[in-house]
């Protein structure tokens, strides 16, 4: 498969490092066969656009834009669009393990419920996608923090007068966020519509 990559910061250099190991090659957007974009939110919606009128399959791990729009484009010219805040795949199990928490600590009326993340100073949105997908999940806003050169953190705590539960994922580096925009890119080859991990993880399921 022949991959090209919008933005060549960090991000870029781990993807096209995953795409090389899995025996992709990286090349020009008019000869690849996907797109792949970590870069800047600014101008999202005239990238979409110009993969669609390229017909690319496009793949978008960029935060800080809201990516509805594109959806509703990418639906109404039959394009294939793939985003999400977070390819990590042990961050969408981690989305389940807290997501199940919840259902079963809420209705209990002990525990209150926080969550912080954690990332490098460099990140641009406060908070991070993955912080406003397990807001949705616990119902509170994240508290978010930026320093350093941490790869990304989110902890939820459940706590309660008798005792406290600390649901955490770390990632290690950004290697499992560019491996999951790969097998992203590889999974979208040959569907059409607008996709996110949600749809691959159930093919993993």
């Amino acid at each position: 498969m022949k991959i090209a990559l919008i933005g060549y910061g960090r991000m870029g250099k781990e993807v096209e490092r995953s795409a090389l190991l899995r025996g992709h090659t990286i090349t020009s957007k008019e000869e690849a066969d996907v797109w792949i974009d970590f870069s800047h939110p600014k101008d999202m919606l005239e990238r979409v656009n110009e993969a669609l009128a390229h017909h690319k399959p496009f793949v978008i791990g960029t935060t800080g834009w809201d990516p509805e729009e594109a959806k509703k484009r990418t639906l109404a010219q039959e394009g294939s669009l793939f985003f999400a805040p977070n390819f990590s795949l042990g961050v969408h199990l981690f989305l389940k393990i807290v997501q199940e928490a919840y259902k079963r600590l809420a209705p209990l009326g002990l525990y209150d419920v926080a969550g912080h993340e954690i990332h490098h100073n460099q990140k641009l949105d406060s908070p991070s996608g993955t912080a406003k997908l397990l807001s949705t999940i616990i119902g509170k806003e994240f508290s978010s923090t930026r320093v350093g050169y941490v790869p990304g953190t989110h902890t939820i705590t459940f706590d309660s007068p008798c005792d406290t539960i600390t649901l955490k994922h770390e990632a290690r580096s950004r290697e499992g966020f560019a491996l999951g925009a790969v097998i992203a890119a590889e999974w979208l080859q040959g569907k059409k519509g607008f996709f996110t991990m949600e749809d691959l993880m159930e093919d993993y399921a």
